[in-house]
């Protein structure tokens, strides 16, 4: 016989296999929660060597994966053939269609790697007005060309992502544009010492759009996705026009342009600029108060500025509607560093261009009719101060800067009238004539 304790133990020892094999049970029949993939991988630090080899073969092997499944220049003729032999009828001027029946035969028989283009979403986004419901074989040849390019673009860029997050650092794109050169026939004449310039030229271009907040590096997907690399990838056409060259930032031309500039206001051959040297940029009208902020806000050595600051200075003169212009400028005409521009701040700059004024003989404007004319363009949110979003909305953020930093701008602005008249007139003595 059993004592009471002996009872209570066994009942105990009972109750805990049987709430066990309970506990188990449930938990057999839901193990999801113990099988959660991996999602953060650790970056190796710099002394494991042999973790950032690995990390760095892992890479160069999926990128070589990945270019192995575009369409290599045959099979996109074999895809213009198989497109060209199934247009279907009729035919309406010189353009040939395909219908959607049509084009899923021609996906079956261009293979695998073609696949991903031969969906209905494709289809739909080409079709426009036909009216027997065909898309353009030529716009659809045009789009996975498109695709082919980027998808290509992408890859050759990541080679140059040492880091391998999908951005690259200013070294990295440095790197890429360098390697690019010879590949350019249009730069074939830029002898090989004006590299190093042409690099720097090329690629402050990039950050200066691409990088407002000035992090060092740049997305993959930002590149791609901006038009500056096919305006320097334009450089492989051998018969570029001189009009298109001289527009295009990236050409030998534009290159040697700014650069020769730079080289023309560095009267002491140092290899920089002071304020004195840089207030004859363009027209030489810049204010001395705008020249100061310049000087303040921006890197210098020694209180002179470099060919990379320079190049900022320029791109941001040159692009004045674009926000990233606007941005630059903002930042000096924000003398209080408020995040926005009051009736201070315009009058602090506006009293340069009332002084340039009287130096040339010329009868100062009113501030006060400048500054009602500033904020009718612009219609800011708040009626008494004026953001940056404020300038950038209004689309008249060029005018407004031209009027507080450069006496020309200001005189351009104050006689649109008579300008816009006499351009009127000269139009007519042509047709007269």
């Amino acid at each position: 016989k059993k004592s009471e304790q002996e009872l209570k133990d066994e009942e105990m020892e009972l109750f805990t296999k049987y709430y066990m094999e309970w506990k188990g049970g449930r938990k057999s029949s839901n193990t999801s929660y113990t099988n959660i993939p991996r999602f953060y991988y650790r970056l190796p630090a710099e002394d494991e060597i042999l973790l950032q080899k690995l990390r760095e073969e892992s890479r160069a092997v999926f990128l070589q994966r990945k270019s192995r499944e575009l369409l290599d220049n045959e099979e996109l003729q074999n895809l213009w053939f198989l497109l060209d032999k199934h247009q279907t009828s009729p035919l309406i001027g010189e353009e040939a269609m395909i219908n959607y029946e049509d084009f899923l035969k021609v996906g079956e028989k261009a293979g695998p790697k073609c696949k991903q283009f031969f969906t209905a979403k494709i289809f739909a986004k080409l079709l426009h007005n036909d009216p027997y419901g065909r898309i353009s074989i030529m716009q659809f040849f045009n789009y996975v060309m498109r695709k082919v390019w980027l998808h290509q673009t992408r890859i050759g860029l990541s080679l140059y992502d040492v880091a391998g997050q999908g951005y690259l650092r200013e070294s990295d794109l440095e790197n890429y544009i360098l390697e690019l050169i010879p590949t350019l026939p249009q730069l074939d004449g830029l002898e090989k010492s004006f590299y190093s310039f042409y690099v720097c030229t090329a690629v402050r271009k990039f950050f200066f759009f691409l990088d407002p907040l000035r992090t060092g590096k740049i997305k993959i997907q930002d590149i791609l996705a901006c038009s500056f690399l096919d305006d320097l990838l334009e450089l492989r056409d051998e018969e570029l026009s001189k009009e298109s060259q001289e527009t295009n930032w990236f050409s030998a031309p534009s290159a040697l342009r700014v650069y020769g500039q730079y080289l023309n206001l560095d009267k002491d051959h140092n290899g920089m600029l002071s304020k004195e040297e840089l207030s004859r940029y363009g027209t030489g009208t810049l204010t001395n108060i705008f020249l100061d902020r310049v000087f303040q806000e921006c890197l210098t050595y020694d209180g002179e500025m470099d060919y990379k600051t320079y190049l900022d200075f320029v791109l941001a003169l040159e692009n004045r509607k674009e926000p990233a212009a606007l941005q630059y400028i903002f930042k000096l005409l924000d003398i209080e560093n408020k995040g926005y521009l009051n009736v201070f701040s315009l009058n602090y700059f506006f009293r340069a261009i009332q002084e340039q004024m009287k130096i040339h003989g010329q009868e100062p404007v009113s501030f006060q009719d400048v500054k009602d004319e500033i904020f009718d363009m612009v219609k800011p949110k708040d009626p008494y101060k004026i953001s940056l979003q404020d300038l950038i909305n209004s689309s008249q953020g060029d005018t407004v800067t031209s009027i507080l930093i450069d006496l020309n701008g200001f005189w351009t602005y104050e006689n649109r009238e008579v300008l816009v008249a006499s351009d009127n007139d000269g139009a007519a003595d042509v047709d007269d004539t």
